[in-house]
């Protein structure tokens, strides 16, 4: 384990697979890499496969009269040809008021602010998105064009981004920024041409699980997901958190101690279905109280910054190893609580957790424009960062005496 791997598994995963999305035979060949490797450092692994989604789109195209407008595909949506009104909302308050049967309507303003949380997302759902949701499934438009501004918190540094990723909602919708959303306004009542062009393709992807040690019912995960946005490298989002799973194998292949070991590669928290977690929540239904720790890595390794320990629920005698490795690693800095990312699914069950994230990309959630972007390339990683983070990791692991 060195520098130079960890360049390697990047290149690897980020580069020589150009495209690890749910569904596509990138994501395929980089599950089928963790599990061969980790195999060849004497991990159990088993894997199973499930059915999903893959989506291709070939661009869209509005017009009304002569004038075009600059739309794009949501996406896992279904495509489109119509030739409709155009009618428009901005608040919940109007939706509930329109009649836009037949229409295709303009979703702007309050209504989109945030990216709504597909109707079937378990872990985080608010009931204002399941409430403009279940309005539009009812009033039935025959389209929607969605204006959206930034939010990179939840959708990334994508401008715009799609209001709407969700292969479980049937109509077809396109999304564009605030600016044309304004232009659009001014149209409203025209009749308008909107052509998307948009695929739903059935798949399926694998979700592996690596484990050692001997106690299956005193267990620590550590995870990491190893799928990534169409459309992006997926370097700190999430590569980088794959890298160190395998570099954990690695350091832990000699280990045989009485708490079992989990090296979980979360195959979806890029996808609006999150299969792989759904998975593993059904086969640890009513088992997580044997889960003694869960660590997740998500966003390590920017080259700004150090690295970020976030704590929740730590019983008092980890949180003292913990500090210890605090103090030991100047790369590594204790961080505040964030939630989105795979460490919910633990917290939510009751179990303890710590999040590990680069520090920078911590204290920017709100406002970066790297992650689910062309720009989550290997160039913006310092590997060194990778070995320090499963360094430590390891000597924390180490350091708890049922690994002795």
């Amino acid at each position: 384990m060195n520098i130079e791997d960890a360049r390697k598994y990047l290149k690897m995963l980020c580069e020589d697979i150009p495209d690890r999305s749910v569904g596509s035979e990138g994501n395929r060949r980089a599950v089928a890499f963790f599990t061969e490797l980790v195999s060849s450092f004497g991990w159990q692994t088993e894997t199973t496969t499930l059915p999903v989604m893959d989506w291709q789109e070939r661009g869209a195209d509005l017009r009304i009269g002569e004038q075009s407008f600059d739309v794009r595909v949501s996406p896992y949506s279904l495509g489109c040809a119509v030739e409709a009104p155009l009618r428009s909302a901005g608040t919940l308050e109007e939706l509930e008021s329109l009649a836009v049967e037949g229409t295709v309507l303009l979703l702007h303003g309050e209504l989109t602010r945030e990216q709504l949380m597909p109707k079937n997302f378990v872990f985080y759902n608010p009931e204002e998105h399941q409430r403009i949701l279940a309005l539009l499934e009812q009033k039935q438009p025959t389209a929607l064009i969605c204006a959206t501004g930034r939010n990179a918190a939840v959708a990334g540094g994508v401008y715009p981004f799609p209001l709407i990723e969700d292969g479980d909602f049937d109509i077809p919708s396109v999304f564009t920024t605030e600016e044309v959303g304004q232009a659009l306004l001014s149209c409203a009542g025209k009749t308008v041409w909107l052509e998307s062009r948009s695929d739903r393709i059935p798949a399926f992807a694998d979700q592996v699980i690596a484990r050692k040690g001997k106690n299956p019912d005193r267990r620590i995960v550590v995870s990491a997901h190893i799928d990534a946005k169409k459309g992006s490298p997926g370097a700190i989002d999430n590569a980088t958190g794959v890298v160190v799973l395998l570099f954990l194998a690695e350091l832990l292949k000699e280990v045989h101690g009485g708490i079992a070991i989990e090296l979980v590669p979360f195959n979806g928290e890029d996808y609006y279905a999150v299969p792989g977690q759904m998975e593993y929540l059904r086969k640890n239904q009513g088992r997580f109280h044997t889960i003694w720790l869960n660590i997740n890595l998500d966003g390590v390794g920017y080259k700004e910054g150090k690295t970020a320990l976030s704590f929740f629920n730590l019983p008092e005698s980890v949180k003292m190893h913990m500090d210890e490795i605090l103090a030991r690693y100047e790369g590594l800095v204790e961080g505040f609580p964030w939630v989105q990312g795979d460490h919910s699914i633990f917290i939510q069950q009751g179990c303890p957790a710590v999040a590990v994230i680069s520090q920078w990309l911590l204290e920017h959630l709100d406002s970066q424009e790297i992650t689910h972007t062309s720009k989550d390339a290997p160039s913006i990683v310092d590997p060194h960062k990778l070995v320090e983070i499963a360094v430590a990791l390891k000597d924390f692991l180490n350091s708890l005496s049922e690994l002795n």
